[in-house]
């Protein structure tokens, strides 16, 4: 019976405090959400508080979207879909070739150049920067889309690592069984490969996509007029410390941007969690 009891308990207080985890974990997701509900007179009396002291939604959303500097919101919203939709398109085809490569191809030094992809995932991005703005200077292709897309279409050290392991773990009898029946190494890789490795496919899709959709910092630094931003670059035009700073536009907009980085984690979750546990376990 007191066994009983103290299981019941230890249940109990596990629920309770995985609950209150949980709420501390959402509560900043939650502050947003409900800060866009928020007046900007009243948006920092009780900053802690859910509840808004004055609703003034419509006026928020209605401000968010007119936009900025001239520019509409949906400018922005374009801007971050192509750019985010190119690169991911870009970035996952060449890992893919390049993982089919060293992973599945017999060609001298094949374990030399894997090892220095592998090394490139030590070197920080903003290493990069510099020498990446210089060349599109050059190439006249700053201040452009093109400038956000270009680092990222030749793919990422990362994404070949993860579809490489996944792509070792598949015996090499399939391969060979392929040649004898006339398909050629283009052909194994797509008829066969691909269809195999989907789940590491959509997992560095997604994570590609999550990288470039809130990517600040290259867009800082290669764009510089306000009609190529990118969502988030635009989010800082709505707050200027010498003017008026328009919280309440900033918080609709920031829930807005949120919306397909919460669709698409909740439509691709498994892709996730299937791609990095075979990941774990292979090769």
């Amino acid at each position: 019976m007191v066994g009983q009891k103290s299981s019941k308990l230890q249940s109990v207080l596990f629920h309770f405090f995985s609950c209150l985890l949980g709420f501390f974990m959402v509560y900043p997701l939650l502050w947003l959400f409900m800060s866009s509900f928020k007046s900007n007179d009243t948006m920092f009396h009780n900053a802690w508080s859910l509840i808004p002291e004055k609703w003034d939604a419509l006026k928020n959303y209605t401000s968010g979207l007119q936009g900025v500097a001239g520019v509409p919101f949906w400018r922005f919203t374009l801007n971050s879909v192509i750019v985010t939709s190119v690169s991911v398109v870009g970035t996952i085809f060449c890992s893919l070739l390049a993982a089919y490569a060293v992973s599945r191809l017999k060609f001298k030094g094949a374990n030399f150049w894997f090892g220095c992809i592998v090394m490139t995932m030590m070197i920080p991005s903003q290493v990069m920067v510099v020498p990446q703005y210089i060349i599109l200077k050059k190439l006249g292709l700053s201040d452009t889309l093109v400038s956000m897309t270009l680092p990222w279409v030749f793919g990422y050290g990362f994404f070949i690592f993860l579809i490489a392991q996944y792509m070792r773990g598949i015996p090499r009898d399939l391969d060979e069984a392929a040649m004898l029946d006339g398909c050629s190494k283009p052909g194994i890789l797509f008829k066969i490969m691909i269809p195999i490795v989907k789940p590491a496919i959509v997992t560095a899709a997604i994570f590609a996509f999550y990288w470039i959709w809130q990517d600040f910092f290259q867009p800082l630094i290669f764009v510089s007029s306000p009609k190529n931003y990118t969502i988030p670059l635009a989010l800082k035009l709505y707050t200027d410390p010498n003017s008026y700073n328009n919280f309440g536009g900033l918080f609709a907009m920031s829930v807005v941007s949120l919306l397909p980085v919460i669709i698409v984690f909740i439509a691709f979750q498994k892709y996730i969690v299937e791609g990095i546990a075979t990941d774990g376990i292979k090769g």
